[in-house]
């Protein structure tokens, strides 16, 4: 007998299926996985097709008992929300995998891959892959029945105004718009004197008004009345309303500042005229060029009026203008203005180009005016004023003339307007010929006022073409890298819902 020198390697044996008797490695349950599989379904008690509801106002789905996620398609989320509807069936077994299986996405049908395992006969671990359906159900939650009712709200926030000018209200349109706050509203009614905004919250009705506190000089109050009261669960109904009062003071507005503000703002002319209102009251001093921002606690600790009408404005016709130099400014003086020049210029209406009336004036458009040009402005030399600090002023330091702004013909320039602006989906009371008129005055300050233009989406218009930044009057114009391509989905890759695919 020969010793073998080398250690002999260790074979595992197979063993028969007893099912089958086809050879197996050995295992616990004695049989192949085949057989096993025909013996033990592991996805028993796991349903293979489930609903989900989808809202399609909201393009939000359910997740039970009561709460709409938004989730896209094939996302970590929309995976989450259906293993939860399966969550209980699936305790028996262990997940080791889930994806989606793609589907069309109109089929309203969404299929998700699972593989489990579990310890079946005398500890055989079995593992399976399968694929679970679920049927997308449309079903409006309960925010967008609320929004269909258009009479269900429970808080209200009153946006106003008491002035007879629309530009500032314009204006915050077109940041609510940038900013997308209206998406929450349920409602919005325009009213003569601003805007109500129905919400079916409180939370989005506070988040409006303190958007609307960073972004206009303001002040609110709200109060709450009681709807109803469940005694058993001590729940109360109620319904809350905002009021947002704006500083009536708008853009080419002249106003008379008290002589302790003028002080307080660097010594400042008590007539200014305010060139902007954004987040602050901007004024200029149109005798010294200087400037100052004035904000909604400011203003209300030191409330003041605006002198004129827009109706009131008055058309000039230079006469002459001379360039003033600087001068060094006074001690405690403020700011002056970089982008204005200061002028003297004599004026005469249009209206009595026959007489010999003509006004001298200082003026912060020197950088505009040149003889033989139209300007608006305001004649303080024969009007009333009403005002309380208007009337204690000495006459001398009063103005005869207050310049606003440079006049182009508004014809022209609306004919070659090549940009729109887009507009809030409102219930109005009726638009007459002079809500029209105060919206293209806006649309010119926009064009004239570079950081206006900054806060606000200005979309091409297809229709007008595109022609050079200026016209032959030098009226200012929005230049075309500041539009935005406004796109309209309004039809798919086959021609329109319906139609025939199109082929070459």
């Amino acid at each position: 007998m020969e010793y073998l020198k080398e250690p002999v390697a260790p074979s595992q044996g197979n063993i028969l299926c007893c099912q089958c008797g086809i050879p197996i490695p050995p295992n616990p349950a004695n049989m192949c996985v085949a057989c096993l599989r025909t013996q033990v379904d592991i996805t028993e008690g796991i349903p293979k097709q489930v609903t989900v509801h989808f809202c399609k106002q909201c393009e939000r789905y359910l997740q039970p008992p009561g709460t709409w996620v938004q989730c896209a398609l094939e996302s970590r989320e929309l995976l989450t929300l259906c293993l939860k509807k399966i969550k209980a069936s699936l305790s028996k077994v262990r997940l080791i995998e889930a994806s989606f299986v793609w589907t069309e996405p109109h089929s309203r049908r969404l299929k998700i891959k699972l593989t489990v395992q579990k310890e079946v006969m005398n500890g055989a671990i079995l593992q399976q892959v399968f694929v679970v359906e679920y049927v997308v159900q449309p079903q409006m939650c309960d925010d967008c029945h609320r929004v269909e009712a258009k009479d269900f709200w429970k808080a209200v926030v009153q946006v106003r105004q008491k002035t007879l000018h629309k530009k500032t209200f314009y204006y915050l349109e077109q940041l609510i718009l940038k900013h997308r706050l209206h998406q929450n509203t349920l409602r919005i009614k325009e009213i003569h004197d601003g805007l109500d905004f129905y919400y079916g919250s409180k939370q989005h009705a506070q988040k409006m008004v303190d958007f609307l506190q960073c972004t206009v000089p303001s002040r609110s109050k709200s109060s709450q009345r009681l709807i109803s009261h469940d005694i058993h669960s001590n729940a109360y109904n109620y319904k809350s309303t905002f009021s947002v009062e704006i500083v009536p003071i708008c853009k080419d507005s002249v106003v008379c500042l008290s002589p302790k503000l003028a002080q307080s703002l660097g010594n400042m002319s008590q007539i200014c005229v305010c060139i902007r209102v954004t987040s602050t009251v901007h004024l200029i001093d149109p005798n010294t060029l200087q400037i100052a921002d004035i904000d909604g606690n400011t203003y209300w600790r030191h409330p003041f009026n605006s002198l004129f009408h827009p109706k009131q404005l008055e058309e000039f016709i230079v006469i002459d203008t001379t360039r003033v130099q600087e001068r060094k400014q006074g001690a405690g003086a403020g700011m002056r203005s970089n982008k204005h020049t200061l002028a003297e210029a004599w004026v005469q209406k249009t209206s009595e180009m026959n007489t010999d009336n003509q006004y001298f004036c200082r003026t912060h458009l020197g950088h505009l005016l040149n003889p033989g040009d139209l300007v608006l402005g305001f004649d303080l030399a024969n009007c009333n004023l009403n005002d309380e600090f208007a009337n204690k002023m000495n006459p001398h330091n009063v103005p005869d003339v207050v310049l606003i702004k440079k006049s182009y013909d508004r014809t022209k320039r609306q004919r070659r307007r090549n940009w729109k602006l887009k507009e809030l989906e409102r219930d109005r009371e009726g638009m007459d010929t002079d809500d029209e008129r105060q919206y293209q005055d806006f649309l010119e300050d926009l064009e004239e006022d570079e950081a206006i233009r900054r806060n606000v989406n200005i979309y091409k218009d297809s229709k007008i073409p595109v022609e050079s930044d200026t016209d032959d009057e030098g009226a200012p114009r929005i230049s075309l890298a500041e539009m935005l391509e406004d796109l309209h989905i309004s039809q798919d890759a086959t021609g329109g819902e319906g139609s025939d695919m199109v082929t070459q």
